[in-house]
């Protein structure tokens, strides 16, 4: 009681428009409550502990098992988006912990080799089975098997795709998603050789910042100061637009360019392999896609190279 009571005064100072700690719609199947951790606190918990998040550290964003260091992968991707979206709640006076478990789960069921490895995953289950593979939709099956909370679930679910985050929580994870790969992939494709400094669009990098860390702050500072005071989460039209544009051009030079082709071909091979095998064994559509999503890109690669 001495913590739910100290939680709640907390709450108290917390936004009109945010989620309190104990307002949770709940979970599919009932817990008998923490007396030293609130639902939001578990569910963080309980993701991080989980393997589906473990895996993330073996899954890359945008190069297929680069050699070096220091590229990103989903792990690293996820602790980014989700430590700018604690610095933007807080800023908001919004609930951290829930926006750190949306933050922590939104990519757990991402497959690997990135996007490429979405799309052929999609292909191959709509060729087969006659349905579509998203990784949102994929987060938030794994997030159903953890019995995460209500709120914890929608943001994972909505944080890419056509429906909008019921919470600002959720929102802000949805926004900074972007805000966070934009930033980071152009740096891994400036590093990988896809890109150098002065291939990037000369408008968007004056209004945004010459550097990965100065566009991010511009980024915070903009939401933040277009959010305070709204029940929503929102950016200025001119710093926003920007964004769409430099999002835009990297889809273009990097994500869908005739640099990325032969890492998409290699991805849809090894999947469509492995797909085919699973098939030709017999296993439920459930389990092949489970087992695929789940894999990291090295086990993905030698698996194909068995078959």
């Amino acid at each position: 009681m001495t913590f739910e009571a100290r939680i709640r005064a907390l709450d108290d100072g917390l936004s009109p428009y945010a989620v309190r700690s104990f307002d949770t719609r709940g979970r599919e199947r009932r817990e008998e409550p923490c007396g030293v951790r609130t639902d939001f606190q578990r569910d963080r918990d309980r993701i991080v502990h989980s393997k589906p998040f473990r895996r993330l550290k073996g899954k890359t964003q945008v190069f297929i098992d680069p050699d070096g260091d220091h590229y990103r992968t989903r792990m690293t991707h996820t602790l980014e988006t989700t430590a700018i979206s604690r610095v933007v709640a807080r800023a908001l006076r919004l609930n951290e912990d829930l926006t750190e478990a949306i933050g922590l789960g939104h990519d757990m069921g991402h497959t690997p080799f990135g996007h490429a490895g979405e799309d052929a995953l999609d292909d191959a289950v709509r060729e087969h089975f006659g349905r579509r593979f998203r990784h949102n939709e994929q987060s938030l099956r794994i997030a159903q098997s953890l019995n995460l909370t209500h709120e914890v679930c929608d943001g994972i679910l909505t944080h890419t795709g056509e429906r909008e985050p019921e919470s600002l929580e959720g929102k802000i994870v949805r926004l900074v998603d972007r805000v966070a790969y934009i930033n980071h992939d152009i740096d891994d494709a400036v590093r990988y050789g896809l890109l150098s400094e002065d291939d990037l669009p000369g408008e968007e990098i004056a209004i945004l910042g010459a550097t990965g860390s100065a566009r991010i702050d511009t980024l915070v500072h903009d939401i933040v100061e277009s959010s305070e005071g709204v029940d929503d989460i929102r950016q200025s039209p001119v710093v926003g637009e920007a964004m769409l544009s430099l999002r835009a051009f990297m889809f273009e030079r990097v994500y869908l360019g005739p640099q990325a082709a032969p890492e998409h071909e290699k991805a849809h091979a090894v999947v469509s392999a492995i797909f085919e095998s699973l098939v030709g064994r017999g296993d439920d559509a459930d389990e092949i896609v489970d087992y695929i999503a789940g894999m990291t890109d090295r086990f993905a690669l030698a698996y194909a190279e068995s078959l």
